[in-house]
This record gives structure tokens, C-alpha cells and sequence, in this order.
């Protein structure tokens, strides 16, 4: 996902650049919207991982 924010920012630069002011624009805004949804995908599978490894880790250390 944030592969795709990367492209979509670069395309928005070079089209800016080449005077394609609005539609350099909506790609900026498809890059900010990708690059925010990956960082909270991240968030949330780093929150469940931590959640499942200390379950993980209470079952492994019981007597």
C-alpha cells in the first residue's frame, strides 16, 4: 500500500510539473489517503500481534 502511495505521489509531481495542476492534486490526495490507511493497518495488525503473542506467551509459561 504504501508502494502504491509512492507512485501516486511521483505521478502527482511530474504531472505538476508539466502544468496538470488539478489532476495532480486528486493523485496527491489518493497518496495521502493510501499513505494514512497503511499507517492504520499497520496500527491495528501491530496492536492484534501484540495481543496474540502475550496469549501465546501465558499459555507457554503455565505450569
Amino acid at each position: 500500500m504504501i508502494k502504491w502511495a509512492i507512485i501516486f505521489l511521483v505521478a502527482a509531481a511530474i504531472m505538476a510539473l508539466l502544468g496538470f495542476g488539478g489532476i495532480a492534486g486528486a493523485f496527491v490526495g489518493i497518496a495521502k489517503f493510501l499513505f494514512f490507511l497503511a499507517i492504520a493497518v499497520f496500527v491495528i495488525l501491530l496492536v492484534l500481534g501484540l495481543a496474540a503473542g502475550k496469549k501465546v506467551k501465558d499459555v507457554i509459561d503455565r505450569p
